[in-house]
């Protein structure tokens, strides 16, 4: 009685082995998905919203804070939603759950390394600025490889490659 359980769930478990691998495959999310929480596509970037944003272990207030981001304007790529709360990758990976209400839908991005803002998209446009690595720009179009932002007072056209949030796959997404 005992081998013929023995070989019942023997079969159960290679069974579940074969199936398995199958079923993780078609429930496998597409790139991007409209989340039924908020009815956008995720992923997505975002920008935090605040100077002051708690990201936590988990999606409750229960959860413990594992980051204070204290740059306001800062882009995250939303990776995940709940009600209320969204799991997020910052420029460096570092992925945590935060308030929705802390994310604004305003489009930014983060410069990569030092680089030049030129008058236009065109590398042999007139240079504007010298902009540090860090640096955080309102995005207002990118089209060919070059993007046109805003950082305090000054307007230009940076390179997409010099910047993180702009599209997915040129951003290490």
């Amino acid at each position: 009685m005992q081998s013929h359980l023995v070989r019942i769930f023997l079969a159960f478990a290679v069974n579940v082995a074969l199936i398995a691998p199958l079923s993780s495959a078609q429930e496998a999310p597409p790139v991007t998905q409209v989340s039924k929480f908020s009815g956008e596509p995720v992923p997505r970037f975002a920008s935090l919203r605040f100077s002051a944003v708690h990201g936590r272990q988990g999606p409750s207030l229960d959860h413990a804070i594992l980051w204070r981001y204290e740059a306001e304007g800062m882009p995250v790529l939303i990776i995940r939603e709940t009600h209320g709360w969204r799991r997020v990758r910052d420029q460096d990976g570092d992925e945590v759950w935060v308030q929705a209400r802390m994310l604004s839908g305003a489009r930014t991005a983060v410069t990569t390394r030092q680089t030049t803002l030129h008058r236009r998209a065109d590398p042999d446009s007139n240079a504007r600025a010298m902009i540090k690595a860090g640096v955080i720009a309102t995005l207002d179009d990118c089209d060919a490889g070059w993007c046109k932002v805003e950082s305090g007072k000054r307007k230009g056209w940076l390179k997409d490659t010099d910047l993180w949030g702009t599209r997915f796959g040129t951003d290490g997404v």
